[in-house]
């Protein structure tokens, strides 16, 4: 958010110093939960469409499927939103089989902390809100000893 403030100071007019601070993002929080699935190039996409038209949304994701990047969804349900879910998997299917392994990470850190591992064809199934953070994996994802996991080709 400190690029929200940061606007908001200069809108204003105010002369702030300001420290911005690294955290750990939910993305990498959920990606440690379900093992390695950002190992190589990866996205992180926005699914709320209360900043940006849904429109863009639907650009994005049909660039990041077809450039076959893993991405890591943020926003992806609500009680009012469901349809964006609906069609971010359709993209996605699009692109990519239905084994696609897909994470769900939900309360990432809380005492109510769960975590999903399914797949394409089965993610829609799942309990998905909007403190779940939803990791679609790319071509070569796999999961290996119930560990989501994009190789890097090293090995």
């Amino acid at each position: 958010m400190a690029g929200l403030a940061m606007e908001m100071a200069s809108a204003e007019d105010y002369d702030l110093d300001m420290e911005v601070i690294p955290g750990v993002t939910a993305a990498n929080s959920a990606a440690a939960l379900m093992g390695a699935p950002l190992m190589l190039d990866s996205a992180t996409i926005s699914l709320s469409d209360l900043l940006v038209p849904w429109e863009m949304i639907v650009k994005r994701l049909e660039a990041v499927a077809a450039a076959d990047l893993v991405v890591s969804l943020y926003n992806p349900r609500s009680k009012k939103r469901v349809m964006q879910l609906e069609e971010a998997t359709r993209i996605f299917r699009e692109h990519r089989p239905g084994s696609t392994p897909v994470g769900v990470a939900t309360a990432v850190g809380s005492e109510e902390e769960r975590l999903v591992l399914t797949d394409l064809d089965h993610l829609l199934e799942q309990e998905v809100g909007m403190r779940s953070i939803v990791i679609i994996g790319n071509s070569t994802t796999c999961v290996l000893d119930g560990r989501m996991v994009t190789p890097r080709g090293y090995y």
